[in-house]
């Protein structure tokens, strides 16, 4: 029986590679949390709207999104929808499934947030006859924004350690990276490791500032 053995040659040799992956990780994270945060808003307006026939099925498709598994949203979009016409790269596919899933998630945060504005503030924007327009840009979205920029924070994390599931679509991000130099090497050991450390290290180190960024609101308000 052959023991574990670590071989920091070989671990050095594969950074290159495994950050490229990250790099990918990293991307798909970016655009996927610009693509949830905007849908979301979307989602979040039509179902405070109550527009009729509209809100009913936006309200479907979000716990339909909340209730199924991101792995087959995945799948669906990258193998359907080709069949359907739609065809987008496994990078796209990657960042549409994330940004549609987790806005699902996003939009949850931003109604909590949007509802948990004093009352008075409506009312007195309202009775100074302030546009609508000018109340939600001005008044609204800025304050609720920023009560729930840690959640927003987390749901990023989140979504960062999720992307993992973009391997499964061919998508070589850092998981793919590992696997593909584990199976091409038949030394699993130290790529994989080296992934988990990666995925670690970062998110630890987001969830840290995002706590310091909530300690520091906390305190000057």
């Amino acid at each position: 029986m052959t023991g574990f053995h670590w071989d920091w040659q070989f671990a050095w040799s594969i950074v290159p590679d495994l950050l490229a992956g990250l790099r990918l990780t990293i991307l798909a994270t970016l655009f996927g949390s610009i693509v949830s945060f905007a849908l979301g808003l979307v989602w979040t307006l039509v179902r405070l709207a109550r527009i009729r026939r509209v809100t009913p099925v936006v309200e479907f498709f979000v716990q339909f999104v909340r209730g199924t598994p991101l792995l087959v949203q995945l799948y669906f979009l990258f193998y359907i929808f080709p069949e359907w016409g739609v065809s987008l790269s496994a990078f796209a596919t990657g960042v549409l499934g994330l940004g549609v899933f987790y806005s699902a998630y996003a939009t949850e945060i931003y109604r909590a947030g949007i509802e948990n504005l004093p009352a008075g503030q409506w009312e007195a924007a309202l009775t100074l006859g302030l546009p609508l327009r000018r109340v939600w840009l001005g008044i609204v979205l800025p304050q609720s924004i920023r009560t729930i920029l840690p959640m927003l924070g987390n749901q990023v994390i989140g979504m960062f350690k999720e992307s993992s599931l973009l391997s499964t679509i061919t998508v070589m991000e850092l998981l793919a990276q590992g696997n593909n130099i584990g199976s091409i090497n038949f030394r699993y050991v130290e790529p994989l490791t080296m992934v988990g450390a990666f995925y670690f290290v970062i998110s630890y180190t987001a969830a840290r500032l995002i706590r310091s960024s909530e300690t520091s609101h906390a305190v000057y308000g």
